[in-house]
């Protein structure tokens, strides 16, 4: 039998996974300033949850989530094991909020056909504002100057947001 066999021994089943979805949304509710990003059934019944939060993710919110999800689920029913995780570092921005939270940070974002990298100055419902400098040659004589860039990018046209990392 494979993972997506309902009569597997491997397999989550729907009612299961809508009993995590729950647990995982109340758990989140009992602290407004953490969001969900992903929600992970994989196979061996392994769930992945991964959190983000306006202001970071300390360790105990993470085992708190984890043990409200974990002490209401039946382990005799279904085995599984269970990890509750921030975003990578390096990964992409995968929801509005957490633009809000990368306000003042310096992006890479890519779109269909180019690539920006700027700060990140302004955040509303449809679209985000990067800002940057560049050198440009002087529009009279010899030499460059440097200007002023403003780009508003509309999130859907956005393939991809990454926080560049700057030590």
């Amino acid at each position: 039998m494979n993972e997506g066999d309902p009569k597997s021994p491997l397999f989550i089943s729907k009612m299961d996974q809508d009993k995590v979805k729950e647990l995982l949304v109340e758990a989140l509710n009992e602290n407004e300033s953490l969001f969900l990003i992903d929600l992970s059934f994989l196979a061996n019944n392994k769930i992945k949850v991964v959190v983000d939060g306006d202001s970071g993710v300390p360790l105990s919110e993470c085992v708190r989530i984890s043990r409200n999800i974990e002490h209401n689920l039946d382990r005799e029913e279904d085995d599984f094991s269970l990890e509750v995780t921030t975003p990578d570092i390096s990964g992409s921005l995968k929801v509005k909020r957490q633009y809000n939270k990368n306000l003042t940070r310096t992006l890479k974002v890519k779109t269909e056909t180019q690539e920006f990298e700027g700060i990140l100055s302004e955040v509303t419902e449809d679209e985000i504002t990067l800002n940057w400098k560049a050198r440009e040659p002087k529009p009279i004589g010899k030499g460059k100057h440097t200007v002023e860039k403003t780009v508003t990018i509309p999130y859907k046209d956005i393939k991809e947001a990454k926080v560049k990392i700057i030590f």
